[in-house]
């Protein structure tokens, strides 16, 4: 009786693990993005719980992104900041349990669909009515401060996610959705509209980024203020050199795209470290301050530049 008892605990254990390994083998790289989008979402909701967001400081937080716009854009952002300061405990624990539930139900493969398209729903309205649309119609967009606004990011991913084989011979998991030429065109404009954000004004003026830098060390951890102020220090007047160089390497990845697989891995790793450089500046998106409602811009570019890594094919084997 024994001897069969640990005949089957022989026989069971083996079988365990490999349906373990089965079950990791079965996640393909577009569900661990999708994994990772989700994950991001419910840093978002978490965040949106904070004690200071059920206060005056959101509404108001809110509001200032209408500064600059066109009137027929900072009209309805005054009006949702004003709806949203007379009832705010009510609404923002609704916002938070809308971006809980948008990333639980990004990792719940029955409601991946619904939860993408009501990402991308939710994504363009705080887009308008949360970022003033990142600020690309006052002139204060810069990559440095998350142009082209970070929520316009997840509805894009969303869509380069979409859990559909429109082109399955893609060479890379953005491809597989929408196809490859569709996709290439999505990376050049992000990626162009980056470059052209780093020579406008608001980046090139002599202390511009200098002072993004020092805004993103304002109640950052001690070796974050730390570096974002020696940056600051040596770009000191130095804001037009600074865009120039920074603009010179965004380019270079917008056009990467259309590049062979080799030189456009190469892009993705400069871009992903573009996105690390620009999340540094912009303070971890001011995780550590009470007030942030996102990581900021630097995460997602790094997960939608990951999203375009071209897969090995059999001639580079």
């Amino acid at each position: 009786m024994s001897e069969s008892l640990a005949v089957g605990r022989a026989q069971t254990r083996p079988a365990g693990r490999a349906g373990d390994t089965a079950g990791v083998a079965a996640l393909d790289s577009r569900r661990k993005l999708q994994l990772a989008l989700g994950v991001i979402w419910v840093l978002d909701g978490i965040l949106q719980f904070q004690p200071s967001m059920f206060t005056k400081s959101f509404p108001d937080m809110l509001a200032e992104s209408a500064h600059g716009n066109p009137g027929v854009v900072a009209g309805p952002i005054t009006w949702s900041a004003s709806l949203i300061d007379h009832h705010v405990v009510v609404l923002n624990a609704l916002f938070a349990t809308i971006q809980l539930a948008l990333g639980l139900g990004i990792a719940w493969r029955p409601t991946l669909r619904l939860a993408l398209a009501a990402s991308i729903a939710w994504s363009l309205a705080v887009w308008w009515l949360g970022e003033g649309l990142g600020g690309i119609l006052a002139g204060t967009a810069s990559p440095v401060n998350g142009a082209p606004g970070p929520v316009l990011l997840y509805a894009i991913l969303a869509v380069l996610l979409w859990p559909a084989d429109r082109d399955p011979g893609a060479p890379s998991v953005a491809g597989r959705a929408t196809g490859r030429r569709p996709a290439q065109a999505v990376w050049l404009v992000l990626w162009g509209s980056l470059a052209a954000f780093a020579l406008l004004p608001a980046s090139r003026a002599p202390g511009a980024i200098s002072d993004m830098l020092t805004d993103g060390a304002d109640g950052a951890p001690a070796w974050l203020a730390w570096i974002d102020t020696h940056a600051a220090s040596a770009l000191n007047h130095h804001g037009l050199a600074a865009s120039i160089v920074l603009a010179v390497l965004l380019a270079l990845v917008a056009v990467a795209v259309y590049l062979p697989a080799p030189a456009l891995r190469a892009a993705i790793v400069l871009a992903v470290v573009l996105a690390a450089a620009l999340w540094l500046a912009q303070g971890m998106g001011e995780l550590f301050t009470g007030m942030a409602t996102d990581p900021e811009s630097g995460p997602l570019l790094a997960l939608l530049a990951l999203a375009f890594w071209p897969a090995v094919t059999r001639k580079e084997a």
